[in-house]
């Protein structure tokens, strides 16, 4: 990440254990931390014609820059410096969807987004991997179609809206998120029996 050390442009900086770098003239130390992103589920129940297809389908974006171009992903992103997780959350849906869930009265964001997992990633990006502790929300949105969505044009190419039984987990751009997506399928499964 680092040729020359920030602080005295040294060439001597060292990255060490894996997150770490140190250097030995001017004595810098700098983490290079996990960061912090999310994901969510936005489930779009509806109304199944028979017992055996889900009640509910799930949101999808698909992926219109690096890393993973075209693959399926969630809503979500990088938490910025000042925000909590929740905040975060809320302000990536707003800048990728053009869409955000209502807050009841006297609701917090915390009543509105329901965590259910946690996975570590790394972000591939321009050449600098990225560790990230990425934590996965869902929400239910009766009646959200497409049309109310204003997309990120440069970050985002469609959406679409599948059934879990009918998403091809090879076509999920990340591994925590194809984790994640399949640990809310397998709760959500176990909720309808």
């Amino acid at each position: 990440m680092f040729k020359f050390c920030p602080a005295c442009a040294s060439e001597k900086i060292n990255f060490m254990d894996g997150k770490v770098f140190r250097c030995p003239n001017c004595g810098l130390v700098y983490y290079h931390n996990t960061a912090a992103a999310t994901g969510c589920i936005i489930s779009v129940p509806e109304e199944a014609a028979d017992s055996t297809s889900s009640a509910e389908r799930i949101l999808f974006l698909v992926r219109g820059k690096e890393p993973a171009t075209g693959k399926l992903d969630l809503p979500g992103g990088f938490v910025d410096p000042g925000e909590g997780i929740f905040e975060g959350l809320y302000r990536e849906l707003q800048e990728e969807i053009g869409w955000s869930p209502p807050i009841p009265d006297g609701a917090s964001l915390a009543d509105v987004f329901t965590l259910f997992a946690s996975f570590s990633n790394v972000y591939p990006y321009k050449n600098i991997a990225y560790n990230t502790c990425d934590l996965y929300f869902y929400l239910r949105a009766p009646g959200l179609r497409e049309q109310d969505l204003r997309l990120e044009q440069d970050e985002i190419t469609a959406v679409r809206f599948l059934k879990p039984e009918d998403i091809d987990y090879n076509e999920i751009a990340f591994d925590s998120t194809r984790r994640a997506v399949q640990a809310y399928c397998m709760r959500a499964g176990a909720a309808l029996a």
